[in-house]
């Protein structure tokens, strides 16, 4: 098991390794395997890219992120430009379905909502909103449409974390509840957290995902 000392000697290192971070802008702190990440950005792309590397370390238990974004006068578009070019890469994007999700943007903060099949095309519409230019922060709103949930679907998730982490998947129990799923148990780094939610929204007609796996040796 890592001290916190060397598990903040490796976000460091892993935010210096990635090119799309500036390490020096990010203020790392460690306690109890709890990362803290401080810092004033000038894109909200940055904060995105900084949060997707600290979840790739191992050891990490859980990330707060105290960063905010101020925008460089550069950066800066007006709510209408802004909400002008979400309208066209939710458009452009081949994940989104086409006409599904409203978009408002207030202080450069946007919102998405609305109702789509699956959670991919869900995570699709906030992703292509990340690097645009002028945005502060996204708020994903967006809901998924009932669908049947298949009588087999524990064990059809439950074979689809074993194709994923054999070692992952037994140390796992799912609970399923109408198109609810709740997962239970521990995994080995923040990463498999987030793989084994992954998988479970994957499930056909699952509309929500508890996950309240812990991260511990």
């Amino acid at each position: 098991m890592k001290t916190d000392a060397q598990l903040k000697k490796d976000v460091i290192t892993e935010l210096e390794w990635d090119p799309a971070i500036n390490a020096s802008e990010v203020g790392v702190a460690v306690t109890n395997g709890v990362v803290t990440l401080t810092g004033h950005l000038d894109l909200y792309a940055k904060k995105y890219a900084i949060e997707k590397a600290v979840a790739r370390v191992e050891g990490v238990k859980a990330i707060a992120v105290e960063m905010d974004v101020k925008l460089e006068p550069g950066h800066k578009r007006s709510d209408t430009e802004i909400a002008t070019a979400v309208e066209s890469a939710l458009k452009w994007h081949a994940l989104v379905p086409d006409d599904q999700i409203q978009v408002k943007v207030e202080k450069g903060w946007v919102t998405l909502r609305g109702a789509v099949s699956w959670d991919y095309q869900r995570q699709s519409a906030q992703k292509a909103v990340h690097n645009l230019v002028g945005v502060v922060g996204v708020s994903n709103a967006i809901t998924l449409k009932p669908a049947v949930t298949p009588d087999n679907i524990a064990n059809r998730i439950r074979d689809a974390l074993t194709r994923h982490a054999e070692r992952e998947a037994k140390n796992i129990e799912i609970t399923v509840h109408n198109s609810s799923v709740t997962l239970h148990g521990k995994v080995d780094s923040w990463s498999e957290r987030a793989a084994a939610a992954g998988a479970a929204w994957d499930a056909p007609g699952i509309s929500r995902v508890v996950n309240e796996l812990t991260v511990g040796v």
